[in-house]
């Protein structure tokens, strides 16, 4: 298929065939990240501003890598040294960057939906890399082809999402994405961290992680995300860690071959034991390494894709 979409927004508005078609080109990119000179000329010319409002370390480093060994020239702006410090405001911000002609723009910020109104307002692409709580595409992504890559394929699998669900981005984004790839999805959280109605996108709900992980292929645990949150939301981290901290005892009760995941960063001893972190069922850093790859496959679609391999 044929898929040169100007904007990655969100997992919600694409297609299974598009999930697969972009996970299919990050395979193809992979090998490049394993040579001794880590390049190719692919987006030669291309100028791509990384527009950073919120703290990122995979993120941002693994967008600028990756447009980096596609030969495109890349800029990194954050809120701090930006003039937003100054107030300026998020449009004025962009329309100033957009009126020096790069061809990407690659965002993250604090309010959902702030990728979307970007994009609605410049000329030049806009990939979303994380908006409020909104969605994270590309994590999604990057998820769905590391799960790919230790099962063979998506399609049948029992996938289990635990933590802070409420003020995830990366939940929202994995629930569309496995769910258009065949996955059964269960999410499990306190009550007070899972978001009323969330079982209307298609997964199932649980309040107790020992019987959400029964049987899974796949755990991926998700911090607490402080930052987000305007009141405690639980009595303490230490009883967090008891009840929804993923432990070897409580792993034994996935399927023996399931692997174990974290879109980082990790908060040992909270959600992931140190004795699962450092397992051999991990696959977090094979996350981290996969997110180089499928984000040169963002970056390469939306910059053109096979059209710039014609010319």
């Amino acid at each position: 298929m044929s898929f040169n979409p100007k904007h990655i927004l969100g997992i919600k508005d694409l297609s299974a065939d598009e999930i697969n078609f972009i996970l299919d080109t990050a395979d193809s990119f992979k090998e490049i990240n394993t040579r001794d000179i880590k390049k190719v000329p692919t987006l030669r010319g291309k100028t791509i501003v990384n527009l950073f409002f919120e703290a990122s370390t995979r993120t941002r480093t693994s967008f600028e890598i990756a447009g980096k060994r596609l030969s495109a020239d890349t800029v990194n702006i954050s809120a701090s040294s930006s003039s937003v410090v100054k107030g300026e405001t998020l449009e004025d911000t962009a329309q100033n960057i957009e009126a020096m002609h790069p061809d990407i723009i690659v965002m993250r910020h604090s309010a959902s939906g702030s990728c979307d109104y970007l994009a609605e307002r410049l000329n030049c692409s806009v990939i979303n890399a994380g908006d409020g709580t909104h969605e994270h595409p590309s994590q999604a992504l990057l998820d769905a082809f590391t799960i790919r890559q230790h099962k063979g394929a998506i399609e049948g699998l029992t996938v289990t999402i635990a933590g802070d669900i409420t003020h995830s981005r990366v939940v929202r984004s994995n629930i569309y994405c496995l769910k258009k790839l065949g996955a059964k999805v269960r999410i499990a959280g306190p009550r007070t961290m899972v978001p009323p109605g969330i079982e209307k996108l298609g997964c199932e709900v649980y309040y107790n992680l020992k019987e959400a992980v029964t049987d899974a292929d796949c755990v991926m645990m998700l911090r607490i995300q402080r930052e987000r949150q305007g009141a405690t939301l639980i009595p303490s981290v230490r009883e967090y860690a008891r009840y929804f901290g993923l432990n070897e005892e409580k792993l034994k009760l996935a399927k023996k071959d399931a692997i174990v995941m974290h879109p980082g960063p990790i908060n040992r001893g909270v959600e992931l034991a140190s004795a699962v972190a450092d397992g051999s069922q991990n696959v977090i850093l094979d996350q981290v390494e996969n997110g180089v790859a499928v984000r040169m496959a963002l970056l390469y679609l939306v910059a053109g894709g096979e059209k710039l391999q014609q010319d």
